[in-house]
């Protein structure tokens, strides 16, 4: 397992760029020098932590995985946190790798029939040793242009099969499945990532999702850890926070666009989130 991570580590260092793109489409590599709170939207994703570590927050769960673990999330999540002790000296550094639905389903047939229920939206545990061999195999193809194309697709089937059945093998089935509890409520997250800055009425969202209003709320909270406003609320934020970096100046237009017609009201819930009010904030990107 040591040995593993090192490798890991070193390919991981080697070939991660600021745009934490590569040369496989979906496979991201992370390094990250700082320990400073960060404010994401996220998408389906494994990552595989090669060192450092993560203490992520969604509602008022907290999720912490560190160099060995893995960690899963399975729709679009409004989440902050931060990677500890990350510096220039000891970056955080990991591999992500896009869970896609196109990929899983195939799988499913073979895979071994597991509950259905409504899985939370986040996973973490340890990796296996499986896992991570087929991580560093699939980073180490990087080396090997040439081969990229024919291999990467391969070891990515590999992890998702591993994923598939493994511990958390309930949760990645949930992305394959047509008619899961996810796959109805991410019609409804969808929307309102799309959506933000319109008025949001639950029952027009449960229809959406087919399923009744009551239905629609509790497999929504049990994914999201959330209530559709909160949902909602953190995504008009985090993308108010992202604006005004372009312009601080405009405090309330910014509140308007995504979709607050009180001023006050926008202060007041982005300082709640954030921690300081909008304009102290921009200032403090900006700088």
């Amino acid at each position: 397992m040591a040995r593993d991570l090192t490798e890991l580590r070193d390919l991981i260092a080697t070939h991660a760029r600021p745009d934490l793109r590569t040369a496989f489409d979906g496979l991201t590599l992370s390094k990250v020098e700082t320990s400073e709170p960060d404010y994401s939207l996220t998408e389906p994703l494994l990552v595989v932590m090669a060192q450092g570590g993560k203490r992520l927050l969604l509602g008022d769960q907290t999720f912490d995985y560190r160099a060995g673990d893995l960690f899963i999330v399975t729709t679009d999540l409004p989440v902050s946190g931060h990677f500890v002790g990350a510096s220039t000296k000891t970056p955080a550094l990991g591999l992500g790798l896009t869970l896609r639905a196109d990929a899983i389903a195939p799988l499913l047939r073979q895979a071994p029939p597991v509950r259905r229920t409504a899985s939370a939206a986040i996973a973490t545990g340890p990796a296996s040793p499986e896992i991570l061999d087929a991580a560093i195999r699939l980073v180490r193809l990087l080396e090997t242009p040439a081969d990229l194309p024919v291999l990467a697709p391969l070891i990515e089937r590999e992890l998702l099969w591993r994923l598939l059945t493994g511990p958390h093998g309930d949760v990645i089935r949930q992305i394959g499945l047509a008619d899961s509890s996810l796959a109805h409520v991410n019609r409804a997250i969808h929307w309102i990532r799309d959506n933000y800055a319109e008025p949001l009425r639950v029952p027009d969202l449960a229809d959406l999702a087919g399923l009744s209003p009551a239905a629609f709320h509790r497999h929504f909270r049990s994914i999201t850890n959330l209530s559709p406003l909160q949902f909602q609320k953190r995504i008009r934020l985090q993308e108010a926070r992202s604006l005004l970096a372009a312009r601080p100046r405009d405090i309330a237009g910014v509140g308007h666009l995504v979709g607050y017609d009180s001023p006050s009201q926008f202060n007041r819930e982005y300082r709640r989130l954030f921690g300081t009010p909008p304009g102290a904030d921009a200032a403090r990107l900006r700088s």
